[in-house]
């Protein structure tokens, strides 16, 4: 039987130096194979895995779940980067879909083993990608902008912000640069309904996909130490170009 997304693809180097003295004393780089993983045969074939994929976004609930689309694109690279030994903590995807408002719950965490949505919350862009809805994105350092692409989350830290998780992006010239950028999640009060009461939308950070202070701390344990995190928007480029989806149908 012909295995699903045979087309072998280059796993990007995790040779990246971080600017953030406090990320570079926690971080540890995970340990990438080329060889075939252990992925569920679930997931051997295209049929078998558009199957399983409606199979999990079916059981979780309608009012606290991406669109279907947006869920089954980041499930579809999520058994691309499961194929290459890639995930260490593999029942869990967090998805955030920046083509919703900021004032949208537009993050989700998703148990893909027990089909449940563990978290749907709130989530910033960088300041630069725009006000209410971001717009423009960017791998540049300084730019201020958020990155799209899928991520491998590394370690948990301790930073400014507090405990804040070290995120790893995997596509070369959209996200590779995140570790060198400092890109990393935390938390912060101005991702609050409070802000949005006040301004009418989310604060922003320097690129961060900042989340809530009051979810933080169980969130980033969760999804710490080789989760998949896709962050969507439906850029053509990116989604023609993605060397995770390349083999998925858009």
């Amino acid at each position: 039987m012909q295995r699903f997304l045979s087309l072998s693809f280059l796993i990007l180097s995790l040779n990246f130096t971080l600017t953030n003295e406090e990320a570079k004393a926690n971080y540890h780089q995970p340990v990438v194979s080329t060889k075939a993983g252990s992925d569920s045969s679930a997931f051997k074939t295209r049929e078998a895995a558009e199957q399983q994929i409606l199979k999990i976004y079916s059981g979780l609930s309608a009012s606290a779940r991406p669109a279907y689309d947006v869920f089954r694109k980041g499930v579809l690279g999520y058994i691309n980067l499961r194929s290459k030994n890639v995930l260490k903590n593999p029942d869990i995807i967090t998805i955030i879909d920046y083509s919703l408002a900021s004032v949208q719950e537009r993050l989700w965490v998703i148990d893909l083993k027990n089909s449940k949505v563990l978290w749907n919350t709130l989530v910033a862009h960088g300041k630069n990608t725009g006000e209410n809805y971001a717009r423009d994105f960017s791998n540049v350092s300084e730019s201020l902008k958020s990155s799209l692409g899928f991520f491998v989350t590394g370690n948990i830290y301790d930073g400014k912000h507090g405990i804040s998780l070290i995120l790893k992006g995997l596509e070369q010239g959209y996200n590779d640069k995140a570790l060198a950028r400092s890109i990393v999640m935390h938390g912060a009060n101005y991702v609050s309904g409070n802000f949005i009461a006040k301004y009418g939308r989310l604060g922003r950070s320097w690129g961060c996909p900042s989340i809530p202070e009051e979810v933080k701390e169980a969130m980033i344990r969760t999804i710490a130490n080789g989760s998949c995190l896709f962050i969507y928007y439906p850029d053509k480029k990116y989604l023609s170009e993605s060397p995770v989806l390349r083999n998925a149908k858009h």
